[in-house]
């Protein structure tokens, strides 16, 4: 179920022919059991964005979005993004409540730096012609493969200013890496045998770099605290919770009505 929430082969090999209909077998399970998995993280989905609507006052802010009838908004980034609950996900579910012209792509792709992203750039943005771009990624940079980030901030600022020269005529949004819990990541079996590491310190570095970004800023580094909030990271101190994916919905959501 963790590799079926975070892992979407369609996205990055969706031109191989009989890629959907071997998606199931992929994951070990049935076509009914893969439907049925989805649907539940689709629900749960659903069930933060009608909670946040109950809240007083944000409902409104939903409908101040800056997102016209007929735009498409694509969310870019890691696997934060690409998480089947993720906020992107709720934020599609609140469009569908309270604006349901606004199209939602979800683009987030597990393990990519802006680097690897960036190779993509071109093809996604003809392909989607976007009119907003909520861009997330800067998480897998700030990774350590054993003593060395994967991208250095200032490698990362510079990719992702290129990102946003090819898809001049959309409008950006940024979204900083979320703080992890640095010993919970320490202790998690998948990132020790890769010899992968987070620092916050590392993620505040490059938060504070991306305020130089053309466009409104989201900084998750306060919405989260660093270190995070223990209800809003999951079991291995990267990935969020539920909740905490919530709260991104909210910080995202907040900042574009500010």
């Amino acid at each position: 179920m963790t590799w079926l929430q975070y892992t979407h082969l369609e996205k990055l090999y969706g031109y191989l022919p009989g890629m959907a209909d071997a998606l199931p077998t992929v994951f070990g399970m049935t076509a009914t059991e893969y439907a049925d998995a989805r649907a539940g993280f689709a629900a749960r989905a659903s069930a933060a964005a009608r909670g946040l609507l109950a809240e007083p006052g944000f409902a409104a802010r939903v409908d101040a979005l800056p997102f016209e009838d007929g735009q498409t908004v694509l969310a870019v980034g890691d696997s934060v993004t690409d998480d089947l609950q993720s906020w992107a996900e709720i934020l599609r579910c609140l469009l569908e409540h309270r604006k349901p012209g606004v199209r939602v792509v979800n683009n987030g792709l597990s393990a990519h730096t802006t680097t690897m992203v960036l190779r993509r750039w071109p093809a996604t943005v003809a392909g989607v012609r976007p009119d907003w771009v909520l861009c997330g990624l800067g998480g897998n940079d700030v990774t350590r493969v054993g003593p060395d980030l994967q991208v250095a901030p200032d490698d990362s600022v510079a990719n992702l200013r290129r990102m946003r020269a090819f898809a001049p005529a959309a409008r950006w949004a940024w979204l900083t890496p979320v703080p992890v819990h640095e010993d919970r990541a320490a202790r998690f079996p998948a990132f020790q045998f890769g010899a992968s590491s987070w620092r916050n310190g590392d993620i505040l570095a490059l938060a504070k770099k991306m305020r130089a970004l053309d466009g409104p800023l989201v900084d998750l580094v306060t919405t989260f605290g660093a270190p995070p909030d223990p209800r809003l990271q999951g079991e291995d101190g990267v990935h969020p919770t539920l909740a905490g994916q919530t709260a991104i919905t909210r910080a995202v959501v907040d900042r574009l009505t500010a």
